[in-house]
């Protein structure tokens, strides 16, 4: 009997134990695509749907190593990278991205937890901008994201202006997502090389983890697949779009978890 075999697209994420969000959503996303997920820990949480209680970075050495030996025995067709934990976290990845020549890189820049844990120093984001911006095919920052890698509030300012303004950084492409903005409709907006292209859908009244992992990781999967860049960001839009209206909730947190 002969068998497909299926593209290979890595994590490098801290674990949540409430399930909802980083490594654990990555693999699930993974999985919807039908992809073959790889995971590279850079942290353990003891967190739930509500609060973040504690957080244990791995050491730089572990997460290099496991980046490493996981390239010698897969051909990944692309990495989704989401929380460093470390400034020295984020020098290891980016050193590991460097030997190895990671193709499609997808960097989803958690800083800040949804309950407002901060994940990373100000050493940390100040290395994620200038040692992992360049190597990224695509950034993909949320509002307050977008202010602490630009040094300034953003809020205030047009996604496609905030997109232009990291693009400037050195990433590839830009997706500075809209969801912590005001008004009935959540903006997303894409900046390239060719110009902005912005995302408009319906902002629901509901609060839900794990929004950003699902969406950088959708985008990671189209470019695996061969997708050019705003075909990946447009497919992986719609997935989210299913994915918040298929939201549960469970346990005692009001907040929903999504269903990819």
């Amino acid at each position: 009997m002969s068998r497909t075999t299926h593209l290979a697209v890595l994590s490098i994420a801290g674990s949540d134990s409430g399930g909802a969000s980083g490594v654990q959503a990555d693999l699930k996303t993974f999985a919807a695509f039908g992809v073959h997920g790889l995971s590279a820990i850079t942290a353990v949480t003891a967190q739930n749907l509500g609060k973040v209680v504690s957080v244990h970075n791995l050491s730089a050495r572990e997460v290099e190593r496991q980046i490493l030996t996981l390239f010698d025995g897969f051909e990944i067709r692309a990495v989704k990278i989401g929380m460093l934990g470390s400034a020295a976290n984020v020098a290891a990845v980016a050193k590991a991205m460097a030997r190895v020549r990671a193709r499609n890189i997808v960097l989803d820049p958690v800083l800040v937890s949804s309950s407002g844990t901060p994940l990373l120093s100000a050493r940390g984001i100040a290395a994620v901008r200038d040692q992992l911006l360049p190597l990224a095919a695509l950034l993909t920052p949320n509002l307050p994201e977008a202010s602490e890698l630009l040094g300034k509030r953003v809020r205030g300012m047009q996604p496609s202006a905030a997109a232009r303004a990291l693009r400037s950084l050195g990433a590839h492409a830009v997706l500075v997502k809209g969801g912590h903005g005001r008004g009935p409709v959540v903006r997303d907006a894409l900046a390239e090389a060719g110009g902005v292209r912005e995302f408009r859908h319906p902002r629901l009244a509901i609060r839900a983890r794990g929004t950003g992992c699902v969406l950088s990781s959708a985008i990671a999967c189209g470019l695996a697949q061969g997708k050019p860049m705003a075909a990946a960001v447009e497919s992986a839009e719609e997935f989210l779009q299913r994915a918040l209206r298929d939201a549960y909730r469970t346990g005692s947190s009001r907040q929903y978890v999504l269903r990819p």
